[in-house]
């Protein structure tokens, strides 16, 4: 009878160690960090607001005098109830093509008109964010962010509210958020 040969078994080589990772820093780089992401974050937030603010202001230089849509370069949609639902460009032609860069600049940045055309939203706890959004939808979403964050994701009947130009129409319209 044969007997069964076993084959000889290597001894395990040690591996390579696994690079440790690098330590998060002390106190004061940890702050800094936090600090540095914080006004990236704020001055994401001013740029978009600049930019929205810039494309209302085209928009108004744009659609000065329209029938349709009173100037904002926007047409706001009612429901059912009568509450404003939400928010489709105005489907009219611009009455000019072309507005100097520096008019575009003067209404986007002075006057009580600045925000007209964009949209803001109001919560019942007291927090609001003043008109930066170019849509109710945009509006509406940064609300179901802040009730997602402070309120658990409940609706608690906030609303967004639309800036209408002093010249067309001196209120501002205020509508459930869907």
């Amino acid at each position: 009878m044969a007997t069964k040969k076993t084959t000889s078994r290597r001894k395990p080589v040690s591996r390579a160690r696994a690079g440790t990772k690098p330590r998060r820093g002390g106190l004061r780089q940890r702050a800094a960090i936090r600090m540095a992401k914080f006004i990236a974050k704020q001055g994401e937030k001013h740029l978009n607001t600049r930019r929205t603010r810039r494309d209302a202001a085209i928009l108004r230089a744009t659609h000065a005098d329209c029938a349709k849509c009173g100037g904002t370069g926007t047409l706001y949609t009612k429901a059912k109830d009568g509450s404003f639902s939400g928010s489709k460009p105005c489907p009219a032609k611009p009455k000019t093509m072309k507005v100097s860069k520096t008019q575009i600049a003067i209404a986007s940045r002075v006057g009580a008109d600045k925000t007209s055309g964009l949209c803001g939203w109001k919560c019942p706890c007291g927090k609001q964010e003043k008109p930066r959004y170019r849509t109710a939808k945009d509006a509406t979403k940064a609300l179901r962010t802040h009730e997602r964050r402070i309120h658990g994701g409940a609706s608690v009947g906030g609303a967004w509210y639309a800036q209408i130009p002093t010249a067309s129409k001196p209120k501002q319209l205020e509508s459930k958020a869907a």
